[in-house]
């Protein structure tokens, strides 16, 4: 068993992440440990869906989020900073030795976090963690460690890699996610043509502030769907009230036509033009994602959008080196045209071999 560090010090960091991304997941994480000079190993056993960074030498949690923004990471569902990992728990007491080491810490917390691996054995471990999630949540209230009325506390995450092996570890408010294993919670819209919707919805939450979704999805708005078919993000922004022209020549769900907020053309998404810039461009078309990359910086900087929401279909093998190569493909046209940008990208819940990127004028 290991308790936290002296004065709370940070071990290493945690992400989670789809079972079967773990070698993408662990090459971004040690390329941005080495970018930011922290020294030690970085592991992630196959179909785990988690990985690891081991410091060689604890670091203080604010210096390390500092060098290590792990909100940036793409392939990491959620993420914290390690403070204690506690091996063996007692089946017949779990909630002591628990306590006493958060207690240990010194740290108070706005939330509590139960977590698991997105994995079947980890779907096992929920039940588990259904029924001990109100009694770890009552003892720490007991002991004034947790504080809902305080905002801008660490959260807690409490990682049961197994029912008897427990990772410990914060994440600042503004870090991770705020979704127990970065998975929402999304209803599914009872008309809408595919499940693809969610993922447009999970974009905008994630992607996206909450004063620019206030700005930028609201009703007048214009909007391009390029490879729109059957309709389910050309849907998800009619229901923001925007105006749609969908882009494919295969046909829209009538769920989508009826919004009354969507045009359907059959026509092609890499050479149609629009007649005036629009608000928001978006793409989930079916296509290598070399040629992707290029056409959504061609948008941006030939003024056509303000700003794109787009797909990248990556091989299924080396992953991590085709999205560094489409980064780089989006730079070199937005460099040459002398615009600064965003680009933020994550592998979302609702993605499987793609990942969604967000980009719009700085």
């Amino acid at each position: 068993m290991s308790t936290p560090s002296p004065h709370c010090l940070a071990l290493g960091a945690l992400i989670q992440c789809r079972p079967g991304f773990e070698p993408d997941a662990a090459a971004e994480l040690a390329s941005r440990a080495h970018a930011a000079r922290l020294v030690g190993p970085v592991s992630g056993a196959p179909r785990s869906g988690f990985c690891t960074l081991t410091l060689a030498e604890p670091l203080p949690r604010d210096l390390l989020q500092r060098r290590l923004d792990a909100s940036q990471l793409v392939f990491s569902r959620q993420s914290f900073q390690v403070v204690a990992v506690l091996d063996d728990l007692p089946e017949r007491d779990r909630l002591t030795p628990l306590v006493s080491a958060i207690a240990a810490g010194g740290e108070r917390f706005c939330r509590l976090l139960l977590e698991t691996p997105d994995t079947n054995e980890g779907k096992e471990t929920s039940g588990f963690l259904r029924r001990f999630e109100p009694l770890l949540d009552a003892a720490l209230r007991d002991v004034g460690l947790l504080r809902p009325d305080s905002p801008h506390l660490p959260r807690l995450h409490v990682f049961f890699a197994n029912a008897r092996h427990v990772w410990l570890g914060f994440s600042a408010p503004s870090d991770g996610s705020a979704w127990p294993m970065g998975i929402p919670r999304l209803r599914m819209p009872k008309d809408a043509p595919s499940r693809s919707t969610l993922k447009l919805a999970e974009a905008f939450l994630t992607l996206l502030t909450p004063d620019e979704q206030k700005a930028t999805l609201r009703p007048g708005l214009q909007a391009v769907d390029l490879g729109a078919a059957p309709g389910g993000w050309s849907f998800q922004l009619a229901s923001h009230g925007l105006r749609v022209t969908a882009l494919d020549n295969g046909p829209l769900a009538p769920a989508a036509l009826a919004t009354g907020l969507i045009e359907h053309l059959r026509a092609d998404g890499f050479t149609w033009k629009p007649r005036k810039p629009v608000e928001w461009m978006v793409c989930d078309m079916v296509e290598q994602p070399a040629r992707i990359a290029p056409l959504m910086a061609e948008w941006l900087a030939s003024g056509r959008c303000r700003r794109s929401l787009f797909n990248l279909k990556l091989p299924m093998k080396r992953r991590y080196e085709e999205l560094e190569r489409c980064r780089a493909l989006i730079d070199q046209r937005l460099r040459h045209a002398g615009i600064k940008y965003v680009l933020r990208i994550k592998h979302l819940y609702h993605d499987r071999e793609e990942v969604t990127c967000y980009l719009t004028r700085r």
